[in-house]
Parts: C-alpha cells; structure tokens; sequence
C-alpha cells in the first residue's frame, strides 16, 4: 500500500439533507491504514452547511482550509474562514460546537482530521439531540458500529427507573 494519496483520485460520495446541507467527502487515513487518526477530504458547495453544528465529547477535530471561503460558527460566535486557515476545535461542550458554511461563490475545500476515540458522544446545540456512538468513532466506519443511537432531549431516563 503507497503512504500517499492525490486528493483528486478520492472517491467522492455526496451526502445531502433538505436545502441546507450537502457534502461531498472522501475517507483520507483509513484507506491508508491509519486507525488512531481519522482524515477525509470535505467539498461543500456555495451557501450549504455539509454537517449540523455540533459537538463531541471524546474527539478533538482540525480543519485544514485549502480553497474557497466561508464561516465557522464556533461556541456563540462566528469566524471568516479561507483557503489557509487552520480551525481547531477540542472535544468539549456547547462552547466547542462547530459547523463550517461555505460562503456564496466558491466551494469550501478542506482536510478535516480528528482524533478517533471510542465511543463518543455528540451533542447538537441547534435541535438539542445527542448521540452515543461505540464500536467506531464518528467519521470512521460506520458498518463497524455497535451502538448509534439518536435522541432528543429531555427523552431520558433516571438511573433507577425500571429497575427492581
């Protein structure tokens, strides 16, 4: 296996929801052999969001801007972000959320690279959802997942119900 890849040779998928989200992306370290260290090459398209804001609980991610201009919405604030900037974005909180929108004229290019803890839990200020990943950490594969579960607050349980 050759340690290099031409980001042009990816093969790109297109993931898509409503009017405001659309990305096309492809897997960078784990064709590579990597395991520890998560990477995939995003394109966004004028105006689209490619992912919900969120947080995570247990990995960090990195953002490498390599074409194209938009925004990082990043805790309660917003950031311009271009082709050179380098957005870090540690596993935390609400104050760690984030989400990259491509500005109106270019397509938003760039490296997102993440540690790949497992599990993970995500959290989505916006919709106030979480979601409990295990079995692969999120951005890896997905078929190796244990466990994905999705819900929305306040849909919980207090530690002693139902047991006897």
């Amino acid at each position: 296996m050759k340690p290099v890849v031409t980001l042009a040779d990816l093969p790109m998928e297109t993931q898509a929801h409503g009017q405001s989200f659309e990305a096309r992306k492809a897997a960078v370290a784990a064709p590579l052999g990597a395991t520890q260290l998560g990477a995939r090459y995003v394109e966004i398209p004028p105006g689209k969001k490619g992912w919900p804001c969120h947080c995570h609980l247990a990995n960090d991610e990195m953002f490498v801007i390599l074409s194209g201009s938009g925004t990082l919405r990043y805790g309660g604030e917003t950031f311009p972000v271009a082709a050179g900037d380098v957005v870090v974005c540690p596993a935390g909180g609400p104050e760690t959320a984030h989400q990259l929108i491509a500005g109106p004229d270019q397509t938003l290019r760039y490296l997102a690279v993440s540690s790949m803890h497992d599990p993970d839990i995500v959290e989505y200020p916006d919709s106030g959802k979480l979601a409990v990943y295990a079995g692969a950490a999120p951005g890896g594969d997905a078929k190796l997942r244990r466990m994905g579960l999705v819900f929305q607050r306040p849909a919980a349980a207090g530690y002693w119900d139902g047991e006897s």
